[in-house]
């Protein structure tokens, strides 16, 4: 029997305001309030909201045989409560089901493992500390910020005592093999790997509502014949949750087909596993080799996206440069801006892509130019140093 395993990202960044250098030293507030909370609402509304009463319907009706699997970072639930405390208290509805898996990943939604093991570990840390506050539970899955995997990071997971990872099924890496089943790391071959079936899941993330695609209007069951007609063992399909109701918009009827597609699959023979479920189940095929950092972003499907110009270079070096002194601080005030600063999303704002990798990062930006957003956070992290150096 094939197994589907569906997985949502949740994450929102804090964004910064427009921060100008003759503000350092006088204004220590970054973050544009008005911007972060008119998001998060509409987001609640739009997305959040609905699909988690959608979800937990599912769930019932299908009384535990619809299962799927979250990540949260601690970005998102620190907006959570600050602008939507409904929307914090959807998803516990969501965990007490018993249906649902939430995974490990870092804190801040960060690139902390391109820099630092320490500093990988540290968020790590942080955020199981708060899924078990929240939510009451400990993670033995793990999701790294992006999808970004190696063979390094790979043993930096395992080392942390997770059993299963999520990663890309990039072409680059995989070769002639399927992403339709489970593999292992290729340091030791104890962490599970589940691979991101990314044609099934990018079209329902990008494509679903593309009039200009061939298979438009995607039904429920033409998309689970499709499924159904995949060789191997588990479709994985892994996406932003925002993909309901804010990428593709209501009027779209991604929520329709979302309400149709269980019963779809499940008439086909395929049934539902949680990622660690999955894990566990199903024996692994074959080691995977990842020798540099992968991710899904981008035709590339690697790190590029947050680190492939000297801008992205520098902002990064500057930034994990302060971490000694971060953790030196010991300061409430101090962590909350370090991990902010931490997240990808600054990174991906600077970046210089072109044709269609340009058209996405267009969508997501609020700057005008990646120059613009790399003078902003370079402003923002100066006074920040200015501020540490004082302690």
């Amino acid at each position: 029997m094939k197994t589907v395993c569906f997985y949502f990202q949740v994450h929102q960044p804090w964004r910064l305001k427009t921060y100008r250098f003759f503000q350092m030293g006088n204004d220590h507030n970054y973050l544009d309030d008005f911007t972060n909370r008119a998001i998060m609402q509409k987001v609640a509304r739009e997305c959040y909201l609905p699909m988690n009463a959608l979800l937990l319907s599912l769930i019932r009706e299908g009384k535990g045989a619809f299962k799927f699997t979250f990540s949260i970072t601690g970005s998102a639930v620190e907006q959570f409560k600050a602008y939507a405390p409904e929307v914090l208290e959807s998803f516990k509805q969501l965990a007490d089901t018993g249906c649902v898996e939430f995974l490990g990943e870092t804190y801040s939604h960060s690139l902390a493992s391109l820099a630092s093991v320490d500093e990988f570990k540290n968020e790590v840390k942080l955020h199981t500390a708060m899924l078990k506050e929240e939510f009451g539970v400990k993670p033995t899955a793990f999701r790294n910020t992006e999808l970004i995997y190696s063979d390094e990071i790979a043993q930096s997971v395992e080392a942390m005592g997770f059993k299963t990872m999520l990663a890309e099924g990039a072409k680059h890496i995989l070769g002639w093999k399927s992403p339709n089943f489970v593999y292992t790391d290729a340091v030791d071959n104890k962490l599970r790997l589940l691979l991101r079936n990314y044609k099934l899941s990018d079209d329902i993330a990008f494509r679903f509502s593309n009039e200009g695609w061939n298979e438009w209007p995607l039904t429920a069951d033409k998309y689970a014949d499709w499924v159904a007609s995949e060789t191997g063992d588990i479709v994985n399909l892994f996406m932003d949750y925002e993909t309901f109701g804010e990428h593709q918009k209501a009027a779209s009827g991604i929520f329709d087909f979302m309400k149709a597609l269980p019963a779809a699959l499940q008439s086909r023979g395929i049934e539902f596993a949680t990622a660690s479920e999955a894990a566990k189940k199903l024996q692994p095929v074959a080691v995977l080799h990842c020798p540099y950092a992968m991710s899904w972003a981008d035709e590339e499907r690697d790190v590029t996206a947050w680190l492939g110009n000297d801008l992205q270079n520098e902002a990064f070096r500057k930034l994990y440069a302060l971490a000694p002194r971060v953790k030196k601080a010991k300061n409430k005030d101090f962590d909350f801006v370090w991990h902010f600063m931490q997240n990808s999303d600054h990174f991906y704002y600077m970046a210089t892509k072109w044709l269609s990798d340009g058209d996405v990062h267009s969508y997501f930006n609020p700057y005008d130019s990646a120059y613009e957003a790399f003078i902003n956070y370079m402003n923002v992290l100066a006074d920040f140093e200015i501020e540490l150096n004082k302690l």
